[in-house]
């Protein structure tokens, strides 16, 4: 019904009267000039610093850099060493009066600097303050009180720190609880304005706050629902039940767009309960420039007819759109957002008509500073003759000031969106308010550059066909991760889990010459998560049985060698294909035999399937060789395998290591022996099903699992054996590479070793990072997949004016972390991998205890091999913890005096992997670059996680020998190059190029 209502009214014209009433706002707003317009009346610091962006990419993109790291910044001296390092570079265009006023001084020390420092810090605080309500209640009361006398109603957001833990998240509902009292009580001394207390003879509370749900669960996450609606909706029943006792109202923003389904479906399911279903002082917020908004706004009206109440729908454009964008290209997701401005202004005044024609059904709020939305909506509200309760316009504290003042001028409710609190947590809020008001498509920007007023106004004509951003051509495209917000594939991977558990507790043989063998012996495979679950029994090759695999290698390997590189890199990418088939099975295998919760799990497949299909492209590249002609002369550089190659994984990435360089070795020739680490061998025989399904002959690949002490060392020492691929642990990775160095018997070649062998990996957190981001980063590093990744993070190297403060938040966002079996959706640290393991943490455990404080020791859930996240603080940087890889769930924070103190402390330990910094300092930024003894340094992001072909991964010292996993020399290990030259000349003549 809903549908048909809107094609009955869709095609009626409201263009000529939202034209009329444009004009007339428009004419009212350059009557009260924004303090853009003020430049050129004002010299004040704020208004220029802000008009001269607008001309200056480089100025806009450094000052909105150097704003956002401003409040971290503890000191006038650092804030003047900050103002050179971002606006002194090269590419921005800086005005001479700045020029004269902010480097006229050499270091920042000086008097000069001290007063460029002080300047800009007043500046920016007076620009923060167009835009933010108030840093404290009093505050907040002034200005809406202000407000009220304009006859503009409001709501009140409380900016801050993102809640990374549930502390946090009961601090947040207290702060609007206390809020909701201290408004509430200043309201009662309110004199009534009846344009905005009052509509169709129905009183409209005075006070209405606006929250978000993310901010009432620290560990919301649309992967678990029925977790993230358990606490969301106890936190909400509570504020919802305070706010009516009050006689307050509560609006729902929306945030990113993974959030989005879960926002919208736990709000449903709350707002029908008997205790609120009749509540209609409660709003919902909608993103015109989501391609499937209107999907949700149908389902929102369908939802309150069923209701039988109205809700408010706050109709905003979003805030989003640049972090919408580049995480769906990182992740090659469908592009959630329209990605052409006059196609979401186009959706918003479709929105706008549909939300306003079921207007019986919900309230609408109609958020937008561009003059023609406004209009629109207004000329359909009169048109359709809509009663004053459910239709009201709403402008951004410090955006739209005139605008509002004009359409109160008309006679319509206005509502201001004012967020209030202290400088450092609303600077996210600053920037996006920034970035808004100097982008080119903004109409406040467009409104400013004299432009028609025809064209202005004129309707939204979006580009004749929207393009969505693709690859460049001959770049390589990564498999698609799951989108877990989408409840199709977490279905999906539901079946996927059931699927597998059914298939638990078979055998699994060894795959020799073709055939899969019996063994005289087997070995269980546990499930981690609960071992009392046999995940499969698994075949252990003898010393004989290593023999035979090796000599059916090398029987194959003459013919395999000869397969025309096309063929070889057809059937790899192949194999890539038959993954991506069956993505969430291999998914479910991953996670219960290796304990990794499914997101990772997901990303681990994805892993392994770039790797099938980059080292399948690399091979074609590499088979064109090289061309050193000169005349009378042809030199031809090509690549030959090496022959047989003996591929020894690990349990910690056992798809994605395993196949990576199984398939490496395949693509380029070699007849391949895949021996898994024992605790994920069943994955192992799975990535063997694959290869054969997808064409390797008999021979060329072999599945031998077996014991590392007998048949992996046999494998090793073998003569016919040309290269060891190894994955592990130094001790073991070392024990290797000097067996491979002695020559056997009978061998006629030096053997090749690629291993990678570990790392202490550090993160170094300055003065100036941004804590939220750094808090999380080093979380997510140190306990994703329980510390066990090469890459986890075992240090924080934290600079000391903030290491008090971090400690505090890291230990609180850890203590936040689920801590159980990986098949669980709201588990966030799974179990490790084996009781070896368990208790070897455990030793590491109770040495730390002795030599640096304890800040957190979680406790650990019986039924599995767990270790619950541990954290020490106080840590000397000689301490075993600080030296030794740990691979568990164990966090050493240690503090560092000054940067060079950081950088000597991350480097000086034997291993050289992955590390990263948190910062915004320019000058930290690039020592760490150029210093960090790391294979993958990463700046302002987790260290874990490298991606194929993105960040090839591998490190040196004794993190490890060979070229980078996933980059475009990791084939050549498993090439030998060869140089044929020719002399072309018979009796001195030689062809000559382009001769007929």
């Amino acid at each position: 019904m809903v549908l048909e209502l809107s094609q009955a009214t869709g095609c009626k014209n409201y263009e000529d009267r939202t034209q009329a009433i444009a004009r007339q706002l428009l004419a009212h707003r350059f009557e009260n000039r924004s303090f853009f317009d003020r430049v050129r009346d004002r010299v004040r610091l704020d208004d220029k610093l802000l008009a001269w962006t607008m001309g200056n990419p480089g100025l806009r993109v450094q000052l909105f850099h150097l704003i956002d790291c401003l409040p971290a910044l503890q000191s006038n001296r650092e804030v003047a060493r900050h103002l050179q390092q971002y606006l002194g570079r090269e590419d921005v265009e800086l005005p001479g009066a700045l020029k004269n006023l902010f480097f006229n001084f050499t270091e920042p020390d000086s008097l000069p600097g001290q007063t460029a420092a002080a300047t800009f810090k007043k500046a920016v605080e007076t620009l923060a303050s167009k835009y933010i309500a108030g840093e404290n209640v009093k505050q907040v009361i002034k200005t809406v009180e202000r407000l009220r006398t304009d006859k503009m109603a409001f709501t009140i957001d409380l900016l801050g720190e993102a809640v990374i833990a549930e502390s946090e998240a009961q601090a947040y509902l207290q702060r609007y609880l206390d809020l909701l009292e201290q408004l509430t009580a200043a309201s009662r001394a309110w004199s009534a304005v009846p344009e905005i207390d009052c509509a169709d003879n129905e009183a409209l509370p005075k006070v209405q706050v606006s929250v978000k749900l993310t901010a009432f669960y620290s560990q919301f996450d649309p992967l678990d629902p029925v977790g993230s609606k358990a606490k969301v909706c106890d936190r909400t029943r509570t504020l919802l039940r305070r706010a009516a006792e009050l006689g307050a109202a509560i609006h729902f923003d929306m945030e990113q767009y993974a959030y989005k389904d879960l926002t919208l479906a736990i709000l449903k399911e709350l707002l029908l309960e008997d205790e609120f279903r009749t509540r209609t002082d409660i709003g919902v917020t909608l993103q015109g420039y989501l391609r499937d908004s209107e999907v949700d706004l149908q389902g929102l009206i369908a939802w309150a007819q069923e209701r039988g109440a109205p809700v408010t729908v706050r109709l905003v454009k979003g805030a989003y759109w640049d972090q919408e964008t580049i995480k769906a290209t990182q992740h090659h997701w469908p592009q959630p957002v329209f990605n052409d401005k006059a196609e979401t202004d186009r959706n918003y005044e479709h929105l706008t008509q549909l939300l306003l024609e079921n207007h019986e059904h919900l309230y609408a709020a109609i958020g937008s500073h561009n003059v023609r939305s406004q209009a629109r909506a207004i000329a359909i509200a009169e048109e359709l003759q809509i009663p004053r309760r459910r239709f009201e316009l709403q402008v951004l504290y410090g955006m739209g000031d005139a605008l509002a003042k004009a359409l109160v001028k008309r006679g319509h409710r206005v509502r201001v969106y004012a967020p209030y609190g202290k400088l450092l947590p609303g600077m996210a809020y600053l920037i996006r308010r920034l970035l808004e008001n100097t982008a080119n498509s903004s109409f406040l920007r467009q409104s400013l550059e004299d432009r028609p007023v025809e064209e202005l106004l004129a309707p939204p004509q979006p580009k004749p066909v929207e393009q969505q951003p693709k690859p460049n051509p001959g770049t390589f495209a990564n498999a698609i991760d799951t989108d877990y917000s989408r409840s199709e594939l977490r279905d999906r991977s539901v079946r996927a889990l059931e699927k597998v558990r059914a298939q638990l507790g078979k055998t699994y043989q060894p795959l020799i010459a073709g055939e899969y063998v019996t063994t005289e012996t087997t070995k269980n495979s546990l499930d981690p998560s609960d071992t009392s679950a046999v995940i499969g029994i698994v075949g252990q090759i003898s010393v004989a049985q290593a023999d035979r695999a090796v000599a059916a290698a090398k029987a194959a390997f003459p013919q395999w060698r000869r397969t025309p590189a096309r063929e070889r890199a057809a059937i790899i990418r192949k194999a890539g294909d038959l993954m991506e088939v069956r993505r969430a099975e291999l998914t479910a295998w991953v996670c219960l035999e290796a304990g990794k919760i499914l997101p990772q799990a997901d990303a681990e497949v994805s892993e392994a399937i770039d790797f099938c299909r980059y080292y399948a492209d690399e091979m074609e590249r590499l088979n064109a060789g090289h061309q050193f002609d000169i005349a009378g002369e042809t030199n031809r550089l090509h690549y030959q395998p090496c022959g047989v190659a003996a591929v020894i994984s690990p349990w910690n990435f056992p798809i994605a290591i395993a196949t990576g360089m199984t398939v490496a070795a395949l693509v380029a020739g070699n007849c391949t022996l895949l021996k898994p680490a024992a605790p994920t061998a069943v994955i192992a025989a799975k990535i063997a099903e694959i290869l054969v399904e997808a064409g390797v002959p008999p021979g060329v690949f072999q599945f031998v699992p077996g014991r590392g002490a007998t048949a992996g060392d046999r494998l090793v020492q073998h003569p016919d054996v040309h290269l060891i691929a190894f994955t592990g642990s130094r001790e073991v990775g070392c024990e290797i590479y000097a067996k491979a160095a002695r020559v056997q018997p009978g061998q006629r070649h030096l053997k090749r070793v690629i291993a990678e062998m570990g790392g202490k990996n550090a993160l170094i957190v300055d003065e100036g990072a941004d804590l939220d981001q750094a808090v999380a980063g080093v979380v997510t590093s140190a306990f994703g997949y329980s510390g066990q990744k090469c890459s986890a993070c075992s240090r924080a190297i934290v600079m000391a004016p903030v290491y008090d403060t971090f400690c505090e938040r890291l230990v609180e966002a850890t203590r936040s972390l689920a801590v159980g079996r990986a098949d669980l959706p709201g588990t966030a640290v799974g179990p490790v991998i084996d009781a070896a393991a368990r208790d070897r943490i455990r030793d590491y455990i109770a040495k730390g205890k002795q030599a640096a404080t304890l800040a957190l020791e979680m406790t650990a859930p019986a039924g599995g091999y767990y270790v619950g996240p541990t954290i020490f603080t106080d840590v000397a940087p000689d301490a075993t913890i600080a030296q030794e890889e740990i691979f568990g769930p164990v966090l050493a924070v240690l503090r560092a005096a000054d940067f060079d103190d950081a950088l000597a402390i991350a480097n000086g330990t034997d291993y050289a992997l992955a590390g990263g910094i948190y910062s915004r300092t320019p000058d930290h930024l690039k020592r760490a670059a150029e210093e960090l003894e790391v294979g993958n340094c990463y700046i302002n992001r987790g260290i874990t996680g490298a991606i194929v072909s993105r960040q090839p991964f591998g490190g040196f010292k004794m993190s490890g020998m060979g070229s980078k996993a996933g980059g475009p020399d990791y084939l050549l290990q498993f090439l030998e190059p060869r140089v044929v030259t020719e002399n072309i000349q018979r009796q001195g003549f030689a062809p000559i190029e382009g001769a007929d």
